[in-house]
């Protein structure tokens, strides 16, 4: 199965025009990845009256030709920029109005463009091709279920030959080799691997701390296939188990257990985040969950929807989020458990395998 982009964009047509957008420059590169299959950088999207144009430079020529067969493309010369190149389009094609990606578009880039192109109003716009991204198809799905069995795979190679003089950063190099040995393009994101007092800052950078100089680690990590990621946490315990630690694992597992039953079509994102953040709040432990509860994943590791007590809009079918409670205790350390779940038309499906009780985080340590 391939991806049917034209599809995509014709998706993306209708929807533009149901807001009023005749003319949409797409900045982003995951959108213009979405949107045409083009995996390089430095390329915009321009979608005019229902045409696209890719434009591009050299460098990238011969790729788009294979990733993009039939899509109308414009190669800039190495002696115009990108920015330039696109008002030049613009205005050859005497568009008055032209709406860019604001959450993308650079400022400096944005007064660029209307100084070329005095003759056309510009206007910020966001969300529009994010919103189609949302909705996974089943090759989609597909893809993501393939990184998680990377991530999985590689997890448990490392775990079998976890040694108490590794450090944290040897555990995070052992985990992109893996990954990498597997078939993938790497991680989805430098993992983060935090033991003992370090497990409490959530995205901590891994050091030299070894393995063994604490009773456990938390490792969030996360796998690469082809566009799409995968995105897992677990806590393992490399000594005998401490009593505070088994009452904070237990309650943030209770949590993480409550978010996924609560996840169907139709729940506001926000009515989750609730459903695992009561457990910790009524354990004592509201104060130290301090992050939403999860989010969207995808061609990204942070993309919509987001899973925060401020988010009303509703969960739908298609859509893959992680579900991540945790719990961080400055000095003590800290427990994330991370699941990546899709929603179905009748609830959900966690996609993510790995056992999560308590028992199965016992790790013997070399």
């Amino acid at each position: 199965m391939t991806f049917d982009f034209e599809r995509r964009r014709q998706k993306l047509v209708r929807h533009l025009k149901q807001n009023g957008v005749s003319s949409f420059l797409i900045s982003h590169s995951p959108n213009v990845t979405y949107l045409t299959g083009f995996t390089g950088d430095s390329t915009y999207l321009w979608v005019h009256q229902g045409k696209f144009l890719l434009l591009s430079d050299p460098r990238y020529e011969e790729q788009i030709q294979n990733e993009c067969p039939g899509l109308e493309c414009f190669i800039r010369t190495p002696d115009t920029t990108l920015l330039e190149a696109t008002a030049a389009q613009v205005a050859k094609a005497k568009c008055h109005e032209l709406w860019v990606e604001s959450h993308y578009m650079a400022l400096f880039g944005y007064e660029i463009l209307k100084s070329k192109l005095p003759s056309c109003s510009l206007h910020g716009s966001a969300g529009h091709v994010e919103s189609l991204r949302e909705i996974k198809d089943k090759e989609e799905i597909a893809r993501i279920e393939r990184a998680i069995e990377m991530a999985e795979r590689s997890f448990q190679i490392v775990r079998a030959g976890l040694r108490a003089d590794h450090s944290e950063r040897d555990v995070a190099h052992q985990l992109e080799n893996e990954i990498r040995a597997l078939g993938g393009i790497g991680c989805s994101f430098p993992p983060i691997v935090g033991v003992g007092p370090r497990a409490a800052l959530p995205h901590g950078t891994p050091t030299d701390v070894k393995i063994g100089s604490e009773p456990f680690v938390l490792i969030d990590w996360g796998a690469r296939e082809g566009e799409y990621i995968s995105d897992l946490t677990r806590v393992l315990v490399t000594s005998k188990i401490p009593p505070k630690f088994e009452k904070v694992y237990r309650l943030v597992l209770d949590a993480n257990e409550a978010a996924i039953r609560a996840i169907r079509p139709g729940i506001a994102a926000c009515e989750v985040d609730k459903a695992g953040r009561d457990v910790i709040e009524k354990g004592g432990f509201g104060k130290h969950f301090g992050h939403a509860l999860g989010h969207g994943i995808g061609l990204q590791v942070h993309e919509s929807p987001r899973m925060g007590l401020e988010q009303r809009r509703p969960l739908l079918p298609g859509m893959v989020v992680t579900v991540e409670p945790g719990i961080y205790i400055p000095g003590w350390g800290g427990v994330r458990i991370e699941d990546d779940v899709l929603v179905t038309k009748d609830g959900c499906r966690v996609l993510s395998t790995l056992p999560k009780d308590l028992e199965s985080m016992v790790t013997k340590c070399w």
